[in-house]
């Protein structure tokens, strides 16, 4: 758990020792999540020889206690910091929703940090509904049920896990509601109130994979495919059959992206 300025993180590994040399991939969860939501696709990359660090951001998962980060800018220069401090030279940073705002912001003004970019949910602008502003804001726990609602594809929210015995959107939910509630409303503020996306993205000189979900109404698939349209080498690719949640909905496509992406 490196000391990155005045907080401390959690990283995940997956059991496995940070590798000098090695390739690294730095996965990035989004809003009131952690970085459980990285398991299926983490452990394969580190049981293939990477090191893959999926980072609980402060105020999160692990790092629950820690002040959370109140912009999408103060989130992109704590993972430069953290990457500074693990040493492992650029990486493949992989973002989710919230974090992929971050690790877009992160790509473009700290370019040294990164060797590529995948984004999976992104969009350049990520409005939140002033009703769940204001309902997170209230610690409301209608804001879960409403993100929820809105995260998952039709077939997920009929139920079913990659791992068994579980549920997709009750795991959402548990994950939600376990967290800070006010972590919650102020990840929430910060995607609502980042405007600077479309600018960041044209300053992003890697290679770039946008990954959008067919079912995606949180950020539907025409703003992913813009967003990577404004990327210099950005490409996209869709997943049929899943929503904002694709990492779990659909775990082996998404990782059969990241796969071919990387190669």
């Amino acid at each position: 758990m490196p000391a990155t300025g005045a907080l401390r993180a959690h990283v995940s590994t997956y059991g496995k020792a940070v590798v000098r040399g090695a390739r690294t991939a730095l996965l990035v969860h989004g809003a009131g999540m952690d970085q459980s939501v990285w398991t299926l696709q983490g452990r394969y990359l580190a049981f293939h020889g990477w090191n893959a660090l999926a980072v609980d951001l402060p105020g999160h998962g692990r790092a629950r206690g820690e002040a959370g980060l109140t912009s999408i800018e103060a989130m992109a220069d704590w993972l430069a910091e953290l990457a500074s401090a693990l040493a492992t030279g650029p990486a493949v940073v992989v973002g989710h929703s919230m974090g992929a705002l971050a690790a877009l912001d992160l790509a473009a003004r700290h370019p040294e940090r990164v060797e590529r970019l995948v984004l999976l949910g992104a969009a350049a602008r990520m409005p939140v509904h002033p009703e769940l502003l204001a309902l997170a804001r209230a610690h409301d726990p209608k804001a879960v049920e409403l993100i929820c609602d809105w995260a998952f594809g039709a077939r997920a929210r009929f139920g079913g896990n990659p791992f068994p015995g579980a549920w997709l959107v009750g795991t959402a939910r548990s994950l939600l509601l376990r967290g800070d509630p006010e972590v919650l409303a102020r990840d929430l503020a910060a995607c609502d109130g980042y405007d600077a996306g479309e600018a960041r993205a044209a300053c992003v000189a890697c290679p770039t994979l946008v990954v959008v979900g067919a079912e995606d109404r949180m950020t539907p698939p025409a703003a992913g495919r813009k967003l990577a349209g404004l990327v210099p080498r950005g490409e996209c690719r869709e997943l049929k059959g899943v929503g904002h949640m694709m990492m779990v909905e659909e775990p082996e496509a998404t990782l059969d992206a990241l796969k071919d992406f990387l190669g």
